[in-house]
């Protein structure tokens, strides 16, 4: 690569406070979903209580949705609302193994996770698990698609 900026792809980190909102959204949709299926009929009562096992079942299924969503799309729903995506050092889409180690830090250990990547990593806009999968967290452009024009009515 020569010394002009042309020469170079440029990727927008996510910031902090997007990434927090993205994981928000998710989390509020997610905890729905599994509070829904551990207990639709008040039958299997504490299932996804605050346990160690229901910590550890939510927590998959967080690892779960993550992974797949991430692995699949390179963005959660969280991430889709807020325009943001996983993908790995250069900008390409997350393989599924990428996916689920990225997810396991958010899912299980989520405060070290963060706190390890702020002040092990300042100014890096990676958590551990961003690190140790080589991904990031990179800002994109909800564009009409190639050949399309959208025409907006004013009101």
């Amino acid at each position: 690569m020569g010394e002009n900026d042309d020469d170079y792809e440029t990727l927008h980190l996510a910031r902090w406070d997007t990434r927090f909102w993205a994981w928000l959204v998710d989390f509020i949709l997610v905890s729905l979903v599994l509070n829904i299926l551990s207990n639709p009929f008040h039958f299997i009562k504490g299932l996804f209580s605050w346990d160690y096992f229901g910590y550890f079942l939510r927590s998959l299924g967080f690892l779960v949705y993550w992974a797949a969503m991430e692995g699949v799309y390179g963005q959660s729903i969280g991430k889709m609302v807020l325009n943001i995506k996983v993908t790995d050092r250069s900008g390409k889409p997350i393989r599924f193994p990428a996916a689920i180690i990225e997810s396991f830090g958010k899912s299980f250990i989520l405060p070290i996770d963060c706190l390890i990547g702020w002040f092990g990593m300042p100014g890096k806009k990676l958590r551990l698990f961003n690190r140790i999968s080589n991904t990031i967290v990179v800002k994109t452009d909800y564009r009409e698609p190639e050949g399309i024009r959208y025409i907006r009515e004013k009101d």
